[in-house]
């Protein structure tokens, strides 16, 4: 009996046709991960100057909240160390110090075990109900972030200023994604300078988030500031630094932005307001921090690398070289 077998160049087509249709679209996005579970690393060595006799450092951790639950924490020091907790929206640092005689460096390592799911605003509601602080927290300025002037002004441009807080805040993240350009290139960006952000109109996420909530702020509408890491696609690596975003409050709930990504990803654009991705670990929210224990110098703008004082005197945030690293585990979606 003969078998006929198909035509050689039918079955390559075939086989062909399968794989296109199995095959993602070129320039295809993958969906944003709505879970997370990943070891973080954060590791800092911190240079000590010569004849120093004191040094203190505040070190920030990881937040738990509604979003995040952080476990199996551990700390590698050659010197003492406390966690604080700063009794401020959950922030919470490694307070390190130590008297002369001092060692040359001072390596800190901190690692724990991160679960992250997508935060929207439909979850947000089962976040505790923002009150307003005797001084207004979340609607007055920052140093870096007025709420007048010509921040006043641009925001009485954009969208219907009768609108609900919600369709405002909309119209105020449209105009950043829209006005803003992700750009580190020259000097002046990262340090969440609202003005700047509004005259130039470039940045990182600080200066995105920043000019944001400022936008918001003066029309009344509470704004907050997070900081914290982002996380690869990759299921391990290395993180080159921080990344940042922003909540507002409208509707009985935080709703989150994260303006930046939305600039850099435009098919992400709706998703990120009102979302915000598993790909990242929160640490420390807010702007001008006073630590506990307090500092000996200026409120500090924001938390992200470790702050050190010696002898009551604070250093350039290079005196600490940090790396940080993440290693997924279980099964991520």
């Amino acid at each position: 009996m003969r078998i006929a077998f198909p035509d050689r160049r039918w079955l390559c087509g075939l086989l062909l046709a399968m794989a296109t249709m199995n095959a993602p679209a070129v320039g295809a996005q993958s969906p944003p991960d709505r879970a997370r579970d990943f070891i973080f690393t954060y590791h800092s060595v911190i240079a000590v100057p010569d004849r120093a006799a004191r040094l203190e450092a505040w070190v920030p951790l990881p937040r738990n909240d509604g979003f995040q639950s952080i476990s199996e924490l551990t700390v590698e020091s050659l010197i003492p160390t406390k966690i604080v907790d700063q009794h401020h929206d959950g922030n919470r640092v490694l307070h390190v110090e130590a008297d002369a005689p001092l060692p040359r460096t001072i390596p800190v390592t901190v690692r724990f075990k991160v679960r992250r799911i997508e935060e929207s605003a439909a979850l947000a509601q089962t976040q505790p109900v923002w009150t307003a602080s005797a001084d207004g927290e979340f609607l007055h300025a920052d140093r870096l972030v007025p709420i007048d002037g010509k921040i006043e002004q641009v925001s009485a441009t954009i969208g219907d200023g009768s609108g609900t807080p919600y369709e405002q805040a909309r119209a105020i993240y449209e105009w950043v994604v829209a006005n803003m350009k992700y750009d580190k290139s020259g000097t002046g960006w990262g340090r969440g300078d609202a003005i700047y952000a509004c005259d130039v109109k470039k940045g990182n996420c600080t200066d995105f988030h920043s000019l944001f909530i400022a936008l918001a702020r003066s029309r009344g509408i509470p704004a907050r500031f997070t900081i914290g890491f982002p996380v690869g696609i990759a299921k391990s690596g290395a993180i080159p630094g921080y990344h940042c975003w922003a909540e507002f409050y409208a509707n009985g709930q935080w709703v989150p932005v994260d303006a930046s990504e939305a600039w850099k990803h435009p098919e992400r654009r709706d998703y990120y307001f009102g979302h915000l991705d598993a790909d990242r670990v929160a640490f420390t929210t807010g702007r001008d921090l006073v630590l506990e224990p307090k500092q000996a110098g200026e409120p500090l703008n924001y938390l992200i690398y470790p702050y050190v004082e010696v002898d009551g005197w604070p250093l350039p945030t290079t005196a600490a070289t940090n790396q940080f690293e993440y290693v997924d585990v279980g099964l991520n979606r």
